[in-house]
Parts: C-alpha cells; structure tokens; sequence
C-alpha cells in the first residue's frame, strides 16, 4: 500500500497484519535480500557487500555484521577515525524498512495492534497517550486492549524519517540525560490544557527513534549519566520523559560508532549490550581505489588520470603502514577521507593554474593539501612540525607511488587488449611519442580515421575504463595517460607486477 494509506486496527487485523520489533523487521528485510541475490546468481560474499553500497569492508566484516544484525543484536563499530563507521550506519539506516503503520496522531508511532490485541500490547505496550486517549473516560488505569474497538483506532502507513522512527545523537560531554529522554512541557501542557494531547510531549532522541534506529557518534563521548539512560532503554524497551512518571516506549535497533581513544569511556554494562566489530582501514589496494571510486562521485572535481589517482592512493596507504593512527593529531591523516580527498584537492589545483588535466606536479601538491588538511591544530607550532612532516613523508613517497601506479596500468593494457604483443606494443609506443610531441599529428587523429591505429585503440580503452568527461574527449586523456607511461613505467612489465600490491 503506498504510503499515507489509512485503515483502522480492524482493518490490520482483518489483513493479517503482524506486529514486529525493528530488529525482526530488519532481520526480514536483509534475508529478502539475500534471498533475490542468491536467485540472482550472485556469491555470498557479494550479496552481503551489497546490502551496505557505500563502505568497502572485508568480506568477513560483512559477515560478522549480518549475523549480529540477524540476531537482533544491537551494534558498536569501532575502529580509527575515518574508517568508514558512520558511513556503514548510514547504510544499515538505508537498508532498514521505513514503511510501518502507526497509530494516527500518535507521538511515538505506536503500532496499531497494541491497543487492540492483548499479546501485541503485552509485548510492545503503547504509550501513556494512546492509553488514555483509548480507555473508558480517558482513565489510563482502565485502558484494556481486550475490550478497544478495533474500528475507532485509526491506523496510518508512515514512512519513517528523522525524529519519527529515527534519530542520530552525536557524542559529546554536553549531552544530558534529558536530551535522550525529552520531557513533557508543562507550560504547554497548561496552555492546551489536555494531557492527552500529543502536543505535550517534546520526545527525546530514545522516542524519536521508538520502532526504528538510533545512530549514537562517538558514543564514549556521552556522560556517564545519559550511558545508563541509553542502557536503561536497551534493557527495558521504555524511557520515562523527564517531569513525568510515565513510561513511553523505546523500541528501537541502536547502532553506535567509537574511535579507538573513547572505547575505555563505554561504561562495561553498556558496552556488554553492544555487538562490537573493529572497522578498521583496508589493507587491500584494490578496496582502497574501490573507496575512493564509491566516495568521490559526492565531490566536484574534474578528470585526473588513473595512474595519478592510484598514486594518490597509495602514497596513504604507506602513511599508514608507518604512522600509528593513536596519535590523535595525525590519526586521520590516513583516513577515507583522506583517500577521497587527494584526487579532489588535485583537480582543483590544476584547476586554479588553468589546467584541465591535472600534472604529477599537482598530485604532490594535492596530496599535501588533503593530508595536511587533516592534521589536528592544537598549537601553531605542532602544527608546523606535523605539516613539515607530512610534506617531507610525501616527497619521499610519491616517485614510487607513481612508478608503481604506472607499471600496473602499463601491464593491465599490455596483457589485456595487447595480448603482450610486443610488435603492437612497440607500434603504440611510437606513435604515442610522436603524438606527444607534435599538436599537428594530433589535430590529424582527430579527423583522419585510419592514422596512428594502436593509439586508437589505446584511447579506446582509455575511454571505456576511465570515462573522461565528454568535453575532454578520449584522445587527450589517453595521451596524458601515454604521458605519465612513458615518463614513469617505461613500458615494462615485470612478473610481479599486481594490481591489488600495496606501495
């Protein structure tokens, strides 16, 4: 039924309709998608990738975290900052079912079937509001299930959002008990005059997210008093608003993210309610250039060419196989977001020296940028040392780091479309050097269509694997990309040549 669709808890109950809690829906919801994949013909391994599009993980932390998820448990992810935790929430968020019938007017979306069946109610009580508004003369402690007229509840098909089966609290030592717990206005409670009123009710984060998620950031940056009012609510289902005795319900999938300097500051019984997986950095160069293929499509940049862009990559990747992320000034300096970063900051510097097409030079420069850019400033001067570092790390890196990007591009053509036909190669290579060297050849490529067929053939496949802007056209690209070869690879292959081989 499309959403806004109303009926009556009788009508529910007629369909057939099941009340569940969102880790059942949840649940529901990954194992009908599985289910499509595996008719599908796809691997498990990419079925589970495929339930959370925007992270690359290990094919085991996909794993580990379905099985939690089908267990209904509630999840913390942790791991060094700008691993991809809060982007894995948003897709857990994106994964769960939004559509659910609620009580019309209701608060804190109750579920129809709670104030009509005995065992639904049992098992999800409906909140003090509902109960009054649907017991004999709006006397709470009368309200019986059993003996509601399932025609008088009206029922509506809500799609959930932010504050309404939803919400997301970020972790600081200034969120108190009564931001997760909300209150009941009494100013407006005067006003209006009807505690029956859902106007009375300010909801917390906790009811804001009854029947759906609760994403908490950095949850060991939360207070140790509003820790034991999310335990309480992990625990029993139900939070009690502040100025009220009233309980309202609380059911919900918490879903927590922590860097690995706060976990200490989890206390023990509310870490022991959580699932914990490590997410941490991707050791795989092939999941790294995955991540910023995934990420980058949110960020405005031009064309760069792959072998400066797989440079990028790996200049971070040996950032982080020598630097410990403990170090909270220079932690993210190897993060994601760093990763995604490089080619965007490249772009915009060749950009800014009215080029179209960014240069090595600009790679160095672009690295710099983005990983300086996440240096954290806690004085000028740890600043300064910090950014000399990084510049000096970079300078010593990048020449490899593009050799390295160079060869692997030089052997993907060479062993694909080449056939490792050293006459064709031989043939690309000449004719490339001559293009490179003369713009009149070039304007001769464009219309003549039998000149210079390796290099066809070259921008062909240039074309088809990198995309470049239309307006750029295939056959500058792939001669900045001849341009970086002939200066970084020099058209050798050797054995050990891999794709996937970190710097």
């Amino acid at each position: 039924m499309p959403i806004g669709s109303r009926a009556s808890a009788r009508d529910l109950k007629a369909a057939g309709e099941i009340a569940r809690s969102p880790a059942e829906r949840l649940r529901a919801r990954i194992l009908e998608r599985l289910s499509a994949s595996q008719k599908a013909g796809t691997s498990r391994a990419e079925a589970l990738a495929a339930l959370f599009p925007r992270t690359v993980l290990p094919a085991r932390t996909y794993e580990d975290l379905t099985a939690a998820l089908l267990s209904g448990a509630h999840v913390l992810f942790f791991g060094p900052s700008g691993a991809g935790k809060t982007s894995l929430a948003k897709d857990l968020w994106e994964l769960f079912p939004k559509d659910a019938w609620t009580v019309q007017g209701c608060p804190v979306l109750d579920h129809p079937l709670s104030l009509v069946d005995p065992e639904t109610s049992d098992r999800f009580p409906p909140c003090p509001i509902c109960r009054r508004r649907f017991a004999p003369d709006h006397d709470a402690t009368r309200f019986d299930p059993g003996s509601v007229d399932a025609a008088t509840v009206p029922a509506e098909l809500v799609q959930l959002h932010e504050g309404f089966g939803f919400a997301r609290l970020q972790g600081s030592s200034e969120v108190f008990p009564d931001h997760l717990t909300g209150n009941i206005n009494l100013r407006r409670l005067e006003e209006i005059g009807d505690p029956m009123s859902p106007l009375v009710l300010e909801p917390g984060k906790l009811l804001q997210a009854n029947r759906g998620m609760l994403l908490v950031d950095e949850i060991g940056k939360l207070p140790l008093g509003t820790q034991n009012v999310l335990l309480q609510a992990l625990q029993e289902g139900t939070v009690t608003p502040a100025k009220t005795r009233e309980s309202f319900p609380a059911e919900f999938l918490a879903v927590c993210t922590s860097n690995l300097s706060d976990l200490d500051n989890i206390n023990d019984p509310l870490s022991d309610r959580l699932s914990s997986l490590h997410i941490g950095y991707n050791r795989h160069h092939a999941d790294n250039r995955r991540i910023v293929a995934v990420g980058g499509g949110d960020r405005p940049s031009g064309y760069v060419p792959e072998i400066l862009t797989d440079a990028g990559i790996r200049v971070v990747e040996a950032w982080r196989l020598r630097n410990s992320d403990d170090n909270p000034d220079i932690g993210e300096v190897g993060s994601n977001r760093t990763l995604i970063d490089v080619a965007a900051r490249t772009s915009a510097i060749a950009l800014l020296e009215g080029r179209i097409v960014p240069s090595s030079d600009d790679l160095r420069s672009g690295l710099i940028h983005a990983m300086r850019g996440r240096i954290r400033a806690r004085s000028g001067e740890s600043f300064q040392q910090n950014e000399k570092r990084v510049a000096e790390f970079v300078g010593q890196y990048i020449d490899p780091a593009l050799k390295r990007s160079a060869g692997v591009y030089w052997c993907r053509y060479f062993r694909g479309p080449l056939k490792e036909n050293d006459a064709n190669a031989q043939s690309l290579i000449g004719e490339g050097r001559r293009l490179a060297t003369d713009p009149k050849l070039v304007d001769q490529l464009r219309t003549e269509g039998q000149l210079f067929p390796q290099f066809r053939a070259f921008s062909a496949w240039v074309d088809s694997t990198e995309h470049p802007p239309t307006d750029l056209g295939n056959r500058t690209a792939a001669l900045e990309e001849f341009r970086l070869l002939e200066k970084f690879s020099l058209f050798s292959c050797p054995e050990d040549t891999d794709d996937d081989a970190s710097l």
